[in-house]
């Protein structure tokens, strides 16, 4: 697999262009109120649920306690760069199959 390969199924895949637009949009969002706010809250709590799946294993490592700040973003960033390229490859796989499942008309 080439770095173009990757770079395309990570970023130019139209499923996961938006899916880390999503993400992309929370994270400023978080960081506007966490900049801003007097009291930020969970605010955090949507761009960790938008990574969900592999972040939740990502942070099971850390066990008790908080990570540092620059940690939590960049596993964050991993996660949801991550779970972009399983989702392009998942959506090309699928429109793959779509097209050689679909019949071809003869050509005279």
């Amino acid at each position: 697999m080439t770095a173009r390969t990757l770079v395309r199924l990570t970023f130019t895949n139209p499923a996961s262009a938006v899916y880390l637009g999503l993400v992309g949009a929370a994270v400023v969002f978080a960081t506007a109120v966490t900049l801003f706010a007097a009291d930020p809250g969970f605010v955090w709590v949507l761009p960790s649920l938008l990574a969900f799946p592999l972040f939740l294993f990502v942070t099971l490592v850390h066990g008790e306690g908080r990570p540092e700040t620059w940690i939590f973003l960049t596993e964050l960033v991993l996660c949801a760069l991550t779970q972009s390229l399983l989702l392009g490859t998942f959506a090309e796989t699928l429109r793959g199959r779509l097209r050689r499942g679909a019949p071809h008309t003869p050509t005279s």
